[in-house]
């Protein structure tokens, strides 16, 4: 009964794992059409919402009935409230890919790549991207030196958003052309900023799953 369970919960984690690294494609992906102005991956990307949907509530009744089937406790029971939680994270990343894409399509011709650079928006995502990978792999690995720095990383990542914010409304001020550009790009440095915040949601759960330890990561 028990190699039953530890094999069902491997299995479990396998599929969340798979999830939230499908979620940072997504994220990924929508920077890179943001960068390139390329319409097609962003409508690539916004197709595969279908897909997020699918397997966050085919994974959240897995992790129910893994709870009803075989009621774990103490670790075991963290296992599978940190696949929770990493699942309905995942899912907020790759909605938030999804919404960058959209504002992608939304801009069309009128997007300016020499903005996008001038905000810091590609070196945003590349931060938030990292950030979420490493509280992927921890979760993957129960190594916690990958999230040790959780906090700090999140505290650049705020800080930059305020920066772009007030770059943004800077280039409104001296160029009117700039402002639906620059009102979406002020939005998807908010976008980011959550998917950061979703990443310290995770190793905040990966953290209690290994020790057992509630820590606030922020």
């Amino acid at each position: 009964m028990m190699d039953k369970f530890h094999g069902d919960l491997a299995k479990l984690k396998s599929g969340v794992l798979g999830m939230g690294l499908f979620a940072e494609q997504m994220l990924s992906d929508a920077m890179l059409a943001l960068g390139g102005s390329d319409l097609d991956l962003a409508r690539d990307v916004k197709e595969r919402k279908t897909r997020l949907s699918e397997e966050n509530d085919a994974l959240e009744e897995e992790a129910y009935q893994t709870i009803a089937l075989y009621q774990p406790v103490a670790c075991d029971m963290r296992e599978v409230a940190c696949a929770l939680k990493v699942i309905t994270s995942a899912e907020r990343i790759g909605r938030y890919g999804k919404d960058i894409a959209g504002v992608v399509l939304s801009l069309g011709d009128a997007q300016t790549f020499d903005l996008v650079t001038a905000l810091s928006l590609p070196h945003m995502g590349d931060l938030v991207l990292s950030m979420i990978d490493d509280s992927l792999r921890a979760y993957e690995t129960c190594d916690l030196d990958r999230i040790a720095h959780h906090s700090e990383r999140d505290d650049v990542v705020d800080s930059l958003r305020q920066t772009i914010f007030r770059e943004g409304i800077t280039y409104m001020m001296e160029d009117p052309r700039t402002i639906t550009p620059c009102m979406n790009y002020l939005m998807i440095a908010r976008y980011l900023e959550r998917c950061a915040d979703h990443s310290c949601k995770i190793a905040e759960k990966v953290h209690y799953m290994v020790t057992g330890e509630r820590v606030e990561v922020r």
